[in-house]
């Protein structure tokens, strides 16, 4: 007969889970009833944490296969040959809202991967557009502060919103996509994945590359409108997230096909935009998308705290034959994430099943809350040392790249922040511009100060004077002859 018996969490068996411990029928409960006073004290500390931004999301396992040769390009393990299989999983989120958001809301979704690589997990934690709002670290909690609440009537504040967006026109970009009708997907399956930044690719002979990822989605694009958006957030909240489990569980495995762009080095000297600039993007024309494999997710998570909740991505989490960028925004990224996790989920978060490598950890890091494995034993805890333990293996340093300059917080030279929103203006149909104008038109009325409204209008209006005027229009208020 299989021992069922319920324990407390030091294994003790629990003789009554209904009632508790009181001083007669009538009470007081009695201190010493342990089993309700662990169980209450426990129920107290199920939340961690919720995220600051990506609070709300769903995952899933699945598997990466190699499609195509890419060695000359990096001796990433994983990548090292056609049709070789890689585990992973994938968060999906939106980015503004708390835990307990609607899925349909008008945000840019996370698409946080995490392979798990024979030589360490490796991260890519981007977004479903492929550019972002802001190009440097320094600026990423004011904007997220515009999109969270007011401190006073603990409302959204769309002046917050536009306030920041009108300052900041290297914004514009972004804008434009999320208010466009790929602002809000129709599910997680139908939309896009990008690493957004610019990564560097190293092969076996220490030669390099920049790169962009591109996960294009085997099921099509698909969106919905903001009525239907509305009608489901108000239905059933968790619309995505009950989508994206019940295509898993009943076979219907959604997949993606990984790209890359791949520029030499060089290049990013003379390229007619910074490619380190994440508000930014690389013409296809210029840099062709060339195949890297394919992304199946084929498992529904056990447990939605133990694997979705806790699983942390960073995208300083690589492995060899993958580097870093001098993107501004990357380069913040690489602390701030860590840090979160370490804040939120703990010091040891990398050790949880979830984010645990596949391979053997080996290191002097030591202790720490909640640690539950055997603490590196008593081994060696210290380096260098004379008693055989782990050193670094010098072939597989971060590949150099060289830097010069004056210390300084310096801005990027290029600020052309209108040609690209403006040709992707152009490049809508119609229909799609006026449901863009659209968009921005109910987005704005409620901004209380036309100032603000008119300093957007002009960034619109740089991008496109067909695109300015009709948000003007549709405002009730003329583009400013400064800006014509």
């Amino acid at each position: 007969m299989t021992n069922n018996r319920l324990t407390t969490s030091w294994g003790a068996p629990v003789g009554d889970n209904q009632n508790s411990i009181t001083a007669g029928g009538r009470g007081p409960t009695l201190l010493q009833d342990v089993h309700l006073l662990e169980k209450l004290a426990h129920f107290n500390r199920e939340r961690v944490p919720e995220r600051v931004v990506h609070a709300k999301g769903a995952g899933a396992h699945g598997y990466f296969e190699v499609t195509n040769d890419v060695t000359k390009y990096t001796k990433a393990n994983f990548l090292s040959e056609v049709g070789k299989r890689t585990p992973l999983f994938i968060r999906f989120s939106t980015v503004a809202g708390e835990l307990g958001s609607a899925d349909t809301v008008r945000d840019p979704r996370g698409f946080a991967v995490k392979f798990y690589t024979e030589e360490g997990n490796y991260d890519i934690v981007g977004n479903n557009t492929p550019v972002f709002f802001i190009r440097d670290a320094i600026k990423f909690p004011d904007f997220i502060h515009t999109q969270k609440r007011d401190p006073q009537t603990h409302l959204k504040n769309p002046n917050a919103v536009w306030d920041f967006w009108s300052l900041s026109p290297e914004s514009l970009h972004q804008v434009t996509i999320l208010m466009s009708d790929r602002g809000i997907p129709a599910t997680y399956r139908h939309m896009h994945g990008f690493g957004s930044h610019t990564f560097k690719w190293t092969n076996a002979d220490g030669e390099g590359v920049w790169i962009k990822y591109h996960f294009k989605t085997e099921q099509g694009i698909k969106n919905i409108t903001p009525e239907v958006a509305a009608k489901i957030a108000g239905e059933n909240p968790d619309y995505h997230t009950e989508d994206l489990f019940n295509a898993i569980e009943k076979g219907d495995f959604p997949a993606w096909r990984l790209y890359v762009q791949i520029m030499p080095l060089e290049d990013a000297n003379t390229y007619r935009f910074d490619p380190f600039d994440v508000t930014k993007v690389w013409s296809q024309k210029d840099y062709p998308l060339i195949e890297v494999g394919r992304m199946v997710l084929n498992k529904n998570p056990e447990n939605y705290f133990a694997e979705v909740e806790q699983a942390t991505f960073s995208p300083g989490t690589i492995v060899p034959g993958i580097d870093f960028s001098p993107d501004k925004m990357l380069q913040g990224r690489l602390f701030a994430y860590h840090d979160a996790h370490r804040y939120r989920v703990g010091a040891n978060h990398q050790a949880l099943p979830i984010n645990r490598p596949k391979n053997e950890v080996k290191n002097y890091q030591r202790d720490g809350q909640m640690r539950f494995d055997d603490n590196g034993g008593k081994s060696v805890y210290y380096e260098p040392n004379s008693f055989g333990g782990p050193t670094e293996t010098p072939e597989h340093k971060q590949a150099a790249y060289p830097v010069s300059g004056v210390a300084d917080s310096a801005a990027y030279d290029h600020n052309d922040h209108y040609t690209q929103a403006g040709d992707l203006y152009r490049l809508m149909t119609e229909e799609q511009r006026a449901h863009l104008v659209s968009n921005i038109v109910n987005a704005m009325k409620p901004v209380e100060r036309d100032d603000i409204k008119l300093r957007q209008i002009g960034h619109f209006y740089k991008a496109d004077p067909e695109y300015g005027t009709r948000i003007a229009e549709g405002l009730g208020l003329s583009v400013p002859e400064a800006v014509k």
